[in-house]
């Protein structure tokens, strides 16, 4: 099984003057996952297998899906159990959308944060402007949380709404 190794570094030529951090490397160990763990790797391979053959646009080549499940595994603290937010086509996106939808992202991305700070993961389009924010919500107490997510909430509705 691939596991990725975060910030880690054995060898008579490796050498860090920051203890590795931001470095990531895959390893393969065949006898260091559970039955369900690898029971759960290959269920997702055989729906990306599955997307790829019907449709390759439903199967993004990014998802990093082995990474994305061992990083929840690790911060497991964080609930990601609030439901999506789904919208009709003429349905107006009201302010309690898009804070859950904010709070999701915001979770989603705490929880694939690896334990040196950084994401291992791709971050691109609308996504990539939410770890910043994930990170400045530790730092931030009470009302200067609320003023940081005020930007990302007027760009929500602007995408949604333009009139807004």
């Amino acid at each position: 099984m691939w596991k990725l190794k975060i910030a880690k570094g054995h060898g008579p030529y490796l050498f860090s003057t920051d203890k590795y951090i931001g470095r990531q490397i895959w390893e393969f160990d065949p006898d260091v996952v559970s039955t369900e763990e690898r029971a759960a790797v290959e269920k997702a391979r055989e729906e990306y297998n599955k997307k790829f053959k019907n449709d390759r646009a439903q199967a993004l080549p990014c998802s990093d899906l082995l990474m994305r499940m061992q990083l929840k595994k690790e911060n497991n603290n964080i609930d990601l159990s609030i439901p999506p937010v789904r919208l009709g086509e003429k349905e107006e996106v009201a302010y309690e959308a898009a804070t859950i939808a904010l709070r999701k992202a915001i979770r989603l991305n705490c929880a694939i944060q690896a334990r040196d700070g950084h994401w291992a993961a791709e971050n691109a389009g609308p996504m990539f402007f939410t770890p910043p924010l994930a990170s400045a919500h530790s730092c931030f107490i009470g009302k200067h949380n609320k003023t940081d997510t005020k930007p990302t909430m007027f760009h929500i509705y602007d995408i949604f709404d333009p009139e807004f």
